[in-house]
C-alpha cells in the first residue's frame, strides 16, 4: 500500500458546532477536502470543551456529531485494519479523542453522572483513542498547560475508571505537575495505561509550555507513546516554519525514532480573540494538504524510512498495540 498520513489531533467536531459550518470549509485546515488533497487515511476528531458551563452539552453534540460523520460516504471508522478495504480508498478514516474531561464532567456534576456522559460519549463514537484530562485552564481533576496544579483525588478517580478501558491518556495540555502525577499515580497502580502527547513539540526548541520538556518526552518514548507535531506557529517557532524541521531533529536526538507522529492541531481560528497570535500557522503548514509536501521534505533531510514512521506506522502501531 503506498505511503499515507494520519495525525492525531484536529478540532473540526468544535467547528461544526457552529451555525452554517460545513464538512468542506475551506476556512477551515482540516475540512474534508484538504483530508483527501493530505492523502489523511486515519484523521483522530477531538471532542473538546472549555472547562465551564455548557462543557457537557458540548462534549454531547460533538459526539453526536462524530456519529452523523461516520454515516457519511467520504468518512469511515477507521480501526488497525480496515484502512485496507478497497471500498475505503478514497474516504477519510475517523476516531474520536476526548480533549479536555470537562467535556463529560463538569466542575459541579457528580462523578457518577460523569461517567454516565463519559458512557454515552464512547457509545455514540464507538471508541475513544486517547483522553486529555485537562485543557489551558485547570479542572476538577488536576491542572491545564496554564496553570501549576498537580493530579487532584477526582483525577485519581478518572484513571482508575479508564484504566483497563483501551484509552490513552494524552499529555498536550497537562501542567508538568499533572504529567509528573499521572504517571507516577500510573506506576504505583501498576496500570498499564498508553500516553501520548497527541500534539506537542519539544521545549528545548520553542520554550512554551504546550511544548514537552525533555524529561516527559523520554518518559513517552520510553513507555512506546507518541508525540505528535504541532503546526500551529507558536509551539513550533514565532517567525521560522524551518524549526519545524528542527523540532524533528531534536525528537530524533532524543530517541523519538518509533514516537514521533503528527498532531498538527487544525482548527477554525478566523474569529479567534487574541489577535497577537495571528497568523495562527505558517503559509505553506495551514492546512492538510500540506502533509505531502512536508512528507516529501522529511524524505529528503532524513530517510524515507523516518518519513514513513512519523508519516503513519509510528501511529498505527501505537493503535494496533491499544487494540490488541
Amino acid at each position: 500500500m503506498k505511503n499515507f498520513t494520519i495525525d492525531l489531533h484536529c478540532d473540526l467536531l468544535c467547528y461544526l458546532l457552529k451555525a452554517g459550518s460545513a464538512i468542506d470549509d475551506k476556512e477551515l485546515g482540516c475540512s474534508l477536502p484538504y483530508l483527501q488533497e493530505g492523502n489523511v487515511k486515519l484523521q483522530v476528531m477531538a471532542i473538546y470543551s472549555a472547562t465551564g458551563a455548557n462543557s457537557t452539552a458540548e462534549g454531547a453534540k460533538q459526539s453526536e456529531l462524530f456519529s452523523d460523520l461516520i454515516k457519511n460516504e467520504n468518512f469511515f471508522l477507521f480501526n488497525g485494519e480496515n484502512y485496507k478495504n478497497p471500498e475505503n480508498e478514497n474516504r477519510v478514516g475517523v476516531i474520536a479523542s476526548i480533549e479536555n474531561a470537562s467535556g463529560f464532567c463538569s466542575e459541579d456534576d457528580t462523578l457518577e453522572s460523569g461517567f454516565k456522559n463519559l458512557e454515552a460519549i464512547i457509545e455514540k463514537t464507538q471508541k475513544i483513542l486517547y483522553l486529555g484530562i485537562t485543557h489551558h485552564t485547570e479542572n476538577r481533576f488536576g491542572g491545564g498547560n496554564n496553570s501549576e496544579a498537580g493530579l487532584k483525588e477526582d483525577g485519581k478517580v478518572l484513571i482508575d475508571y479508564i484504566a483497563d478501558r483501551k484509552i490513552a491518556i494524552d499529555f498536550s495540555h497537562t501542567s508538568d505537575q499533572l504529567a509528573y502525577g499521572i504517571l507516577n499515580y500510573i506506576d504505583q497502580k501498576n496500570y498499564s495505561i498508553p500516553i501520548l502527547a497527541s500534539h506537542s513539540n519539544y521545549r528545548n526548541i520553542q520554550d512554551k509550555n504546550r511544548n514537552l520538556p525533555d524529561e516527559l518526552a523520554k518518559e513517552i518514548i520510553k513507555r512506546k507513546g507518541l508525540i505528535g507535531l504541532n503546526f500551529i506557529r507558536n509551539c513550533v517557532d514565532e517567525t521560522n516554519p524551518e524549526k519545524l524541521y528542527e523540532h524533528i531533529q531534536y525528537g530524533l536526538d532524543l530517541g523519538a525514532e518509533n514516537a514521533i507522529a503528527y498532531g498538527a492541531d487544525f482548527f477554525y481560528c478566523k474569529d479567534h480573540p487574541d489577535k497577537s497570535r495571528f497568523p495562527f500557522f505558517f503559509e505553506g503548514y495551514d492546512d492538510a494538504s500540506a502533509f505531502n509536501a512536508i512528507n516529501s521534505r522529511i524524505e529528503k533531510d532524513f530517510s524515507s524510512e523516518i518519513m514513513e514512521k512519523i508519516s503513519y506506522k509510528n501511529a498505527l502501531n501505537f493503535i494496533e498495540r491499544i487494540e490488541g
